[in-house]
């Protein structure tokens, strides 16, 4: 895979999966704009890829707040000139203190549809004109098998994420003519702070694990349910992210890979 010459934006690119898509991208050569709401985080990874022969560029960026998305839309265009490759990474499990609640309140609905699925069409609306200008543009968007198959413990969750698959489908209609691939990444389990959250939530507000420490709840759940029996790593994502939004994949447009150990088979 070749991105030499090619502009990346990652959202929720500070950590966890994000930080592991903006390093691979930078390895296969593209210049990478890092964009996340925590700004150490993107500091700190702007650091990493330094080292590299790459151009990067660390951005504030809050996908919940159209603002904040047409201003660092606009701050890379002015520096790169285009983004060539749009990554939507960023998202949420819940609302402030999810997971000390064992039911889902209003403050969970509405930051995961407003960050995991709005995020996703604010930053696509966005990028998505000046893709279409250049009649070239690579968008991948990450949801969750949650999305795919639900989630008792997280419903909020799940449905924002299966939101994110329909959109992909719907994106991928509207700008097919232009040259522009939209497709999808349903990670399964992977060990980030996201999870964390869960499986505290897991050990304490719920009676799944207690006992356990989150770790422990993690490994445990990922050997009832993952039939590769281990679980996924960032760069397991990354790598298929990379594919996605390289000239390898460009007759696939408006899928959903899983990338998940086999949890779910479809």
């Amino acid at each position: 895979m070749n991105f030499k010459g090619k502009i990346a934006l990652v959202t929720g690119g500070g950590r966890g999966i994000g930080r592991a898509i903006a390093h691979s991208l930078a390895l296969y050569g593209a210049d990478v704009i890092v964009a996340d709401i925590n700004e150490q985080d993107i500091g700190i990874v702007k650091q990493e890829l330094d080292k590299s022969e790459q151009t990067v560029k660390a951005l504030h960026l809050d996908v919940s707040d159209q603002n904040s998305v047409d201003k660092a839309v606009a701050q890379s265009i002015e520096q790169f000139g285009r983004i060539d490759v749009l990554i939507n990474n960023a998202g949420v499990i819940g609302g402030p203190n999810w997971e000390k609640r064992s039911k889902a309140d209003d403050s969970d609905w509405n930051s995961t549809y407003d960050v995991n699925t709005h995020g996703i069409g604010r930053m696509i609306e966005s990028v998505g004109p000046h893709m279409k200008s250049n009649d070239y543009g690579r968008i991948v968007n990450i949801a969750s098998v949650a999305g795919r198959i639900g989630s008792v413990n997280s419903v909020p969750y799940a449905a924002s994420k299966a939101a994110a698959i329909s959109l992909t489908r719907s994106y991928a209609q509207l700008y097919a003519p232009d040259g522009i691939t939209v497709n999808c990444i349903a990670p399964g389990l992977v060990w980030t702070k996201m999870w964390e959250r869960i499986a505290v939530r897991r050990t304490t507000a719920l009676t799944d694990d207690r006992g356990m420490s989150t770790r422990e709840s993690f490994d445990a759940y990922v050997a009832q349910t993952t039939p590769l029996g281990r679980p996924q790593r960032p760069t397991d994502i990354a790598n298929a992210v990379a594919f996605l939004a390289s000239d390898l994949a460009s007759g696939i447009t408006g899928q959903t890979l899983n990338v998940d150990g086999g949890l779910t088979m479809d």
